[in-house]
């Protein structure tokens, strides 16, 4: 049986597709939720200082997300310390230390949502910063989490193979392991093959999660778009992007230095500053949605 004229006459395809897209969106998001192409925008030192500047602001404005992030990080770290010491694994301590960076991109995500939501005038509050990391619609973060994650298992056993290399497979308490590194050849190629190699890691790992945890973030792209994008930006903007790198490693060594206690005040403001230099980096078209719930 056909439907009557002026129901047909009211009723048009359009309307159809506009009604069943309602109905099958999630509220709080937008209709489309395909993003535009990211279109990559040339980066100055003038940026990254303005960066800087402006994830120095967010870390003010909001500070009690800084701190908990901070704080939980150097947890963390000295949480792991805790157990290399029970375990009589004090060769780890060095490159756990050093490698804790690679997983620093994920921890800082709830940083970024925080300064996405005072950049677009949104409510914060811990349910939503919790929920942008972990909800429904961040499956593409956890795939990028798991990457670094992976990353950060490769170093720990490039440098337990390093170790046994040198040093064979008998543990050396902390004191005699000091001096072998110092004061002998050997201990001098083991900490030149070591920093080496881990630079190279340090350095890959940068170029794929620069912008790319910010992105999946902001828009609703795959991981894999967010990474290719990450290592375009790098490429194309090498003067500032590695001097970006060179200033974390700085406040990385100046946490180290601190026994992690400068994380709870660096994390966030490295964190609010990728946000910013993220925004300045990449454009998307005006018409491309973002992943904002609007709660």
């Amino acid at each position: 049986m056909s439907p009557p004229p002026a129901f047909c006459e009211r009723m048009n395809v359009t309307d159809v597709a506009q009604d069943f897209s309602a109905l099958s969106s999630t509220p709080g998001r937008p209709t489309d939720s395909r993003a535009k192409k990211p279109v990559l925008q040339p980066l100055s030192m003038d940026d990254l200082s303005e960066a800087l500047s402006a994830g120095l602001r967010d870390f003010r404005g909001s500070a009690p997300y800084g701190l908990f992030f901070g704080g939980f990080y150097a947890l963390g770290g000295w949480f792991l310390f805790w157990m290399l010491s029970a375990y009589n694994m004090p060769y780890l301590v060095y490159p756990l230390a050093s490698g804790f960076a690679l997983i620093a991109p994920f921890v800082a995500a709830g940083l970024y949502e925080v300064s996405r939501r005072r950049e677009e005038g949104l409510e914060i509050a811990p349910a939503q910063i919790f929920g942008a990391v972990f909800g429904e619609r961040s499956k593409e973060l956890r795939w990028m989490a798991l990457i670094t994650g992976f990353a950060f298992i490769i170093w720990i056993d490039i440098a337990i193979f390093l170790y046994v290399i040198f040093f064979g497979l008998h543990p050396v308490n902390p004191a005699a392991l000091i001096d072998t590194i110092l004061l002998t050849p050997q201990g001098a190629m083991f900490l030149l093959a070591g920093n080496l190699i881990g630079a190279l890691l340090s350095l890959a790992v940068f170029s794929i999660t620069a912008i790319s945890f910010p992105m999946l973030l902001h828009k609703d792209v795959d991981f894999i778009t967010a990474m290719i994008t990450s290592i375009k930006c790098v490429m194309s903007n090498k003067k500032v992007m590695i001097s970006w790198g060179i200033f974390i490693g700085f406040m990385m060594m100046i946490c180290l230095a601190s026994f992690l206690l400068g994380l709870v005040v660096i994390l966030p403001l490295l964190g609010h500053a990728t946000w910013h230099l993220y925004r300045r980096a990449v454009r998307f078209d005006e018409a491309a949605p973002d992943l904002a719930d609007q709660v």
